[in-house]
């Protein structure tokens, strides 16, 4: 036995799962160095934001009630905007999560007779009772907003020629959903997205087109609204939250819409002047700091992911060479015997829970059984580790988070470690 690895086997790592990942390490130097320089780069950015800001103490009080004159809650949206490129910022914690906030931009920014239109196929599984997709009361569909979809090539780009003729004279808001979700195409990069938005302007110049930016901010050392987006959305439980923010989510880009999003939040005339912070800003203003080296954290986690299942012959979406342009990392595991086993793995390695056996079941918004493992210290923190995934062919899971690169690279191990007790690996 190894002695230097006495710890290791005490959590329940084999010399074998150690020697392998050690291996599999070895070969991610030029992958890791990319990771830190974008991490770099971003941390200058944030740091350069909250002080353009002067981001002060005072920023940091108690806010209860109405919540009028919140000069901490105003500034920290103000440190959003500058750090983004937009105009304007809502980040708030009365909005309760990513299906939220986009729920929020949407209803918004439609009106009846309006058409929404998505030119990268369906959108994230919660999203389709928000559009109607599947009938869901409150949808926009039932306050007369139609959708159209354009789905994506068989290589993964973008079909601009079915994108033209998609647009009509309905078409108001053009919806980019830039990670992959519970899919295995590829994620989209900023660039992408930027060619993207540039083109549906010069069919239809007065249309808007909104990003939904979960699990990509940070990852790429520019973000949509820097490229041309009008709107982007995303969760403060996931990469700006940095792991300190316990709940939350922003839009930040065009003031009249940013405007929209707020009066519809609240109410008309109210707007962004109401919402208590609930002493909520330090761990808002701190995650927004941290938050480029917690996502360089995650981005490595992921890039280790992809490099170990595929030496082991796994598909894995991206693989571990490709330049990284959100924290999600899918690996095609082929049977729900090997998703739940990697499941295990993940939550034996959280600090919460880690006893918990995570079990498929019916969750709200899915029409598939989900498995989810997450012993997070914010319940559904997407940025602390955590592995997830529909139960449906290829039986993919997607794994993503981790606010030490040490603690993301011990979940991927444990995952190891279980699908090889379970007799359904073997190492290479």
């Amino acid at each position: 036995m190894n002695e230097s690895n006495a710890i290791y086997h005490e959590m329940g790592l084999s010399d074998a799962v150690l020697s392998f990942a050690d291996a599999v390490e070895a070969t991610l130097t030029a992958p890791f160095a990319r990771t830190d320089a974008i991490a770099a780069r971003n941390q200058a950015k944030v740091l350069l934001a909250m002080q353009r800001c002067r981001v002060n103490a005072t920023h940091f009080n108690l806010s209860t009630g109405y919540g009028y004159d919140d000069e901490g809650r105003d500034n920290l949206e103000r440190v959003y905007a500058a750090c983004f490129g937009a105009e304007a910022a809502l980040v708030r914690p009365q909005i309760t999560c990513g299906t939220h906030a986009l729920a929020l931009a949407l209803g918004a920014n439609l009106l009846p007779g309006n058409e929404l239109l998505s030119p990268a196929g369906a959108p994230y599984d919660t999203l389709h009772g928000v559009i109607g997709i599947r009938p869901t009361p409150g949808s926009l569909a039932e306050y007369g907003v139609t959708y159209r979809q354009v789905d994506l090539k068989s290589d993964g780009s973008f079909d601009y020629d079915a994108i033209r003729a998609a647009i009509n004279d309905r078409t108001k808001l053009i919806t980019i959903q830039r990670s992959k979700g519970y899919d295995t195409r590829p994620s989209f990069s900023v660039e992408e997205i930027g060619e993207l938005i540039a083109f549906c302007k010069s069919v239809k110049p007065d249309v808007r087109c909104m990003v939904d930016n979960c699990y990509g901010e940070f990852v790429e050392d520019k973000e949509p609204t820097e490229v041309g987006a009008d709107l982007m959305v995303g969760s403060l439980i996931k990469n700006p939250g940095g792991g300190l923010a316990p709940t939350g989510g922003y839009v930040c880009g065009k003031k009249d819409m940013v405007d929209r999003c707020a009066y519809r939040l609240t109410a008309p005339g109210l707007g962004a002047e109401v919402g208590a912070n609930m002493g909520l800003l330090t761990s808002f203003y701190q995650g927004f700091f941290l938050a480029p080296t917690v996502v360089q954290s995650a981005v490595k986690g992921a890039i280790f992911t992809a490099a170990c299942y595929e030496r082991l012959g796994f598909r894995v979406v991206p693989e571990s060479g490709a330049v990284r342009r959100d924290i999600i990392q899918a690996v095609e595991l082929g049977s729900r015997e090997r998703m739940c086993a990697f499941c295990k793995g993940i939550q034996a390695a959280a600090p919460v829970d880690s006893y918990v056996t995570p079990e498929p079941w019916a969750m709200p918004g899915y029409e598939d059984e989900v498995i989810m493992a997450a012993g997070a210290f914010n319940q559904g923190s997407s940025i602390e580790l955590s592995a997830d995934g529909p139960i449906r062919a290829p039986y993919a899971v997607y794994f993503q988070g981790g606010l030490t690169w040490y603690h993301a690279r011990l979940g991927v191990l444990m995952s190891l470690q279980k699908l090889l007790d379970a007799g359904l690996i073997e190492l290479k």
